[in-house]
């Protein structure tokens, strides 16, 4: 983020742990919400509600959600993927 001049407004420490009820939370607020699991990419639209296979996808094994996540405007990225980063922070 630093390399393209972007810097975030609020940052959340790692110990403060993040689950089922914060994600359902964090999605609710937005209109799209891209997950990625490695190299595997996949967008929910919200418009209908969250849904449990969403909530699913932005927790990680431990039941905490994935790291990072990052909301512009009304998209939420939950995970790392290079690509999507530049997608849809880097215009």
């Amino acid at each position: 983020m630093d390399a393209n001049g972007l810097s975030p407004k609020e940052t959340v420490p790692a110990s403060r742990k993040l689950g089922r009820k914060d994600a359902r939370e964090l999605a609710a607020n937005a209109t799209k919400v891209i997950v990625a699991k490695g190299k595997k990419v996949t967008t929910f639209k919200t418009k209908d509600g969250v849904s449990d296979a969403l909530v699913d996808a932005m927790l990680g094994p431990t039941g905490n959600l994935r790291a990072p996540v990052v909301r512009t405007g009304k998209t939420l990225l939950v995970g790392f993927n290079d690509d999507q980063y530049r997608q849809v922070l880097v215009r």
